[in-house]
């Protein structure tokens, strides 16, 4: 007789394993992979996913605890999907159980629409009816209706046959008949649109398409164009094929500010409206979404990093817009990037995947050089526009006056006078990023972190952007007495300057608290792309992927803070940012101009910039990182440890440390532990320990080595420890 077999759940707990049951008492049919099960944990009953079947576990069969129920009649998640999971699990070091809890919209409620159906037996298929109807003419008319539609649901039934319920039990008890339970997979159709024919391909978007078309299968396609190049026509184009033979398409953004952009033109061009998933989604919604895409039903999914695990019936393409961005790193829990996920999961699935970006990241280019990712670029804007002219405001010559040189106040007059937009780059958000005693030169300072407090005077409060803490404004210092003034710049002040010097114009600020509450997104975006409001101010989120046909002036406020970077990305991301904020200028038939104020106008990055963009800061960045070993030439992994106690961090770290170089595997630097730059954050003293090696493999030895040790040790248990495998942030 065979041997029941054992199942293996993931469980979401912090723990690199996977557990062993036996299955439920009820000897219903064997529950298989794929299905969620509820399982005894220590006192606790908890929900986890069988990720697999055993014949044999490491404890005797006797020592095993059965399941108590089975949640699903039919699997979630098929093999491809249950591949991704562990794949993520095993690469990003993280526990299996917290992987599934990431990819499943829900955890212990219905993901599966169920309904009630009846259906016939082969007695009641070769029943006479009408022989039947002579002497119980309710049973014939039940009968009669399950041959009509099969299986029935319960509800046509409550519709057609009032009182049907009483001819139930008779039926099922003669065998004619019988009860089930059935998946309901049928969610709305996508709203539909008629498309409209995009406009006419320049050369460099046909030979783009061409050679996007002319290969099958699995291939990575870096699309390397400029700002307005019409990179996502060239997408659209390549979409429309892939959903007329039947497939799915995931596209990726890195905010949910650009979704509804995105959402508008693939409305206009392709006729399909997509189906959204991401964070800013109600439970509710993301379920709905989760289902549309795993029945089939929804072609196109759009979506930002969590939308990498969402199922797909008939997978075909996967875009990544901006793919440089730093967004698609998740940098809390389950520190994944969306972007190399995707990767993987096309060459599992064997379909293509397109890197889109104007700055593309230096890992990218150089997997492009190697020949590992085919490389297309487009050098010319769409549509006859014209690259913007850089100009640079040396603040020795040309003082700040509330953040703003004059130089910049001029162009933004004469812009805004000539019917145009202007905007206003600054990445830092709230009123003044620090506030200060005129008479001791003390500084508000957060009372659980080693960071300044940040002044919001739309709030009239002090706020440290690192634990999320806040405090009433300090009109007066805590330790003299004296009177406290904000330092620096942020939005909240350049909007106020602005509004100062041009009280007439319509002024619009976009940042997180700005645009925090439901609809304010969209509200301030729609007056940007309308030209109702003439200067817009804001962070990143304005810089990405937007599309302002009115706007012709760009201000970068503070240039230098990536110029002194600690972090070996910093000329990367600095040219990054500048190119893309650049970018919003000038789109249309107008020349944009971009005026960028620094204090360092001697520093070489800008003669890098200015001589041979983008792609001349990515050359001598790449050159000075093959010469130091640093990505994309080494791989990388940091071991990251938190505790209340600053001694039980620098023991675990320590511990750690000894661990590694007790491996004595060939070829992996460890470097550390130090502590944190801003070693104390929410009341917690944090350190780091670095590895690095130009192995992956050896790396990952090493990884498997250190996560088995630190789960196992005490002191693990006093400490919050992660591993962040390729990471983004090293400080």
């Amino acid at each position: 007789m065979t041997a029941t077999p054992i199942l293996n759940v993931a469980i979401n707990v912090p723990l690199a394993r996977v557990f062993d049951y036996l299955p439920p008492e009820d000897g219903g049919m064997l529950p298989r992979p794929g299905c969620r099960v509820q399982v005894p944990f220590g006192r606790r009953k908890l929900v986890g996913l069988i990720v697999d079947t055993a014949d044999r576990s490491d404890l005797p069969r006797t020592e095993l605890r059965r399941a108590i129920a089975v949640l699903d009649a039919d699997p979630l998640c098929d093999a491809n999907d249950r591949w991704l999971m562990r794949f993520v699990s095993s690469y990003y070091q993280h526990p299996l159980g917290e992987v599934v809890a990431a990819a499943l919209p829900a955890q212990g409620k219905p993901l599966l629409a169920v309904h009630d159906v009846l259906l016939l037996n082969p007695l009641g298929a070769a029943a006479d009816i009408e022989r039947v109807a002579k002497r119980a003419p309710r049973q014939a008319a039940l009968l009669r209706a399950l041959t009509e539609i099969a299986p029935t649901p319960y509800r046509v039934l409550d519709q057609q046959l009032p009182g049907w319920r009483k001819q139930r039990k008779v039926l099922i008890d003669k065998g004619w008949i019988r009860a089930e339970q059935v998946v309901d997979d049928s969610c709305e159709q996508p709203e539909r649109h008629e498309p409209h024919a995009g406009p006419v391909l320049n050369p460099e978007q046909r030979q783009a398409l061409a050679a996007l078309t002319s290969q099958e299968g699995f291939r990575v396609t870096v699309l390397d164009g400029v700002t307005g190049s019409g990179k996502t026509e060239v997408y659209m184009r390549l979409i429309q094929e892939v959903l007329n033979a039947g497939r799915q398409v995931l596209i990726l953004v890195p905010e949910i500010g650009l979704t509804s952009q995105f959402v508008a033109r693939l409305r206009e061009r392709i006729g399909i409206t997509p189906l959204l998933f991401h964070s800013g989604l109600s439970d509710g919604e993301r379920l709905l979404a989760w289902r549309s895409a795993r029945s089939g039903r929804a072609p196109l999914i759009l979506g930002t990093r969590s939308a990498v695990f969402v199922p797909l019936r008939s997978p075909g393409l996967i875009v990544i817009d901006e793919e440089h961005d730093a967004s698609f790193k998740q940098q809390e829990g389950l520190r994944y990037s969306a972007r190399d996920v995707a990767i993987a999961r096309a060459k599992h699935l064997n379909i293509a995947v397109i890197l889109g970006s104007a700055t593309p990241s230096l890992e990218c280019l150089r997997r492009a050089e190697e020949g590992a990712y085919q490389h297309l670029t487009l050098t010319c804007r769409a549509g006859g526009a014209v690259p913007p002219l850089l100009r640079l405001i040396d603040l020795h010559k040309h003082p700040l006056e509330d953040g703003l040189s004059t130089p910049l106040l001029t162009a933004i007059g004469d812009h805004v006078k000539r019917g145009h937009q202007a905007l206003l780059f600054i990445n830092r958000r709230g009123f003044a990023p620090t506030l200060i005693c005129a008479d001791c030169g003390h500084m508000a300072e957060c009372r659980r972190c080693d960071s300044r407090m940040t002044v919001h005077r739309g709030s009239n409060s002090l706020s440290c952007h690192h634990c999320g803490a806040v405090r009433p404004f300090d009109t007066r210092c805590t330790v003299c007495g004296g009177s406290c003034v904000p330092l620096g710049q942020g939005t909240e002040r350049i909007e106020e300057a602005l509004r100062t010097h041009f009280p007439e114009q319509v002024i619009t600020r976009i940042d997180s608290d700005s645009t925090r509450l439901k609809g304010t997104m969209d509200k301030a975006f729609a007056m940007a792309m309308s030209g109702e409001a003439k200067i817009l101010v804001g962070t990143q989120m304005l810089s990405k992927g937007h599309h302002f046909p009115l706007l012709t002036l760009v201000g970068v406020i503070n240039a230098d803070q990536g110029l002194f970077s600690t972090d070996f990305r910093g000329s990367e991301r600095l040219a990054q940012s500048l190119i893309q904020v650049a970018g919003r200028a000038g789109r249309e038939k107008q020349q944009g101009e971009v005026f960028i104020q620094t204090a360092f106008a001697e520093h070489p990055f800008w003669n890098e910039l200015f001589s041979g963009g983008y792609h001349q800061v990515a050359r001598f960045a790449l050159a000075e990182r093959e010469a130091c070993a640093w990505p994309p030439f080494s791989r990388l992994a940091l071991i990251r440890a938190a505790a209340h106690k600053r001694e039980h961090t620098w023991e675990f770290l320590h511990a750690a440390a000894a661990s590694a170089n007790a491996s004595q595997l060939v070829g992996v630097r460890v470097l550390g532990p130090v502590s944190a730059p801003m070693e104390r954050r929410a009341g917690r003293y944090r350190g780091q320990l670095l590895l690095q090696s130009r192995d992956r493999r050896v790396l990952h030895q090493l990884l498997d080595i250190l996560r088995r040790d630190m789960e196992s040790r005490v002191t693990g248990r006093r400490v919050r420890w992660s591993i962040d495998v390729d990471p983004i942030e090293l400080f």
